[in-house]
């Protein structure tokens, strides 16, 4: 997967800002590096976008910038520990469903405040997960899957409790009727590396970015929940195609503490619009699964909170609140 978020080799051209700062200088926006934060550990989609965008602030933008993998309770570790942060432009999080729209209605109570907490700067795009199973078990289609099933409870890895692989998982067992067995990990990866060993018998993770295992043959994806094919996986046939409306999809952006300067917002808005409508750095989005939209600040800020309400019936169904 790595290999698939190698350097840009050619620098953003900087003339595309419209406010002239000189963002090829050091200190795009602060002379401090720049730690993104990550709710997952290494490996995983949120893991390998954030390397991207670091990679392309350093090298493009003289803009130093590190990954800071922080996973545990959900993304409410790392969301918690970047809402007590100097609101200075040094500390950002790779936002995204686990600590914004799925925590709210997960946890009884919260130790930072979804939207009044944070300053949500730059939405980048949303990618779609799915449910793939051992190549051994001889299922191709959600209709085998669900007489196996039946019969023969299959044990399924997410990437957390409460993490939007185990919502998805939730919400299949409860459209196609049938009960899983529900295996949390910290994060995707893991749970992948148990089920390459023969640990688990399925799982649900981002499609696309999981296209080596199914061309090796190591594992079978039978649905995604996107509201249609994904270009990259034709192949793959949705929910909602083969009977069953199910549609979840896992958004990305990166926010920073409350109270950042509005300059500085929107100094680290145009410049995350600019590396991510670079056509290589898009392509390497695209590779991962994820369509890159461009939206302001305000919106960004807006969908966050719609999203919350959007979540709550998915989390209540799931049974998962606390």
């Amino acid at each position: 997967m790595n290999s698939k978020i190698k350097a840009a080799t050619a620098a953003l051209a900087v003339a595309a800002i419209s406010s002239g700062a000189a963002f090829a200088e050091p200190g795009a926006w602060s002379d401090e590096p720049v730690r993104i934060v990550v709710t997952f550990p290494p490996g995983g989609t949120s893991d390998l976008v954030a390397r991207l965008l670091a990679e392309q602030l350093d090298t493009a933008y003289g803009q130093k910038a590190v990954v800071d993998n922080r996973p545990g309770a959900a993304g409410t570790v790392a969301a918690d520990y970047v809402a007590q942060q100097a609101p200075d432009g040094t500390t950002l999080i790779l936002s995204n469903n686990a600590p914004f729209t799925i925590s709210p209605t997960r946890f009884a109570s919260l130790p930072y405040d979804p939207i009044e907490g944070f300053t949500h700067i730059a939405y980048i795009g949303a990618s779609a997960p799915g449910l793939f199973v051992q190549p051994s078990s001889g299922i191709t289609t959600l209709e085998e899957y669900v007489a196996f099933v039946k019969d023969t409870p299959m044990t399924y890895g997410s990437s957390g409790v409460g993490s939007i692989s185990h919502i998805l998982g939730e919400a299949v067992d409860a459209a196609l009727t049938v009960e899983s067995i529900h295996v949390p990990y910290q994060g995707s990866a893991p749970a992948i590396q148990d089920f390459r060993a023969g640990a688990l018998d399925s799982f649900y993770d981002m499609v696309v970015q999981n296209s080596a295992l199914i061309e090796d043959g190591e594992a079978v994806a039978l649905a995604i929940a996107s509201p249609e094919r994904n270009p990259q996986m034709p192949d793959v046939p949705t929910f909602k195609e083969q009977g069953y409306d199910v549609v979840i999809e896992n958004w990305l952006g990166l926010s920073a503490p409350a109270g950042i300067d509005p300059d500085m917002r929107a100094k680290i808005h145009e410049t995350v619009l600019a590396v991510f409508a670079d056509p290589e750095v898009q392509t390497k989005l695209t590779d991962l699964g994820i369509t890159h939209v461009a939206m302001s600040s305000e919106e960004y800020e807006a969908m966050v909170a719609d999203l919350i309400g959007v979540w709550a019936p998915l989390i209540e169904a799931a049974g998962i609140k606390e």
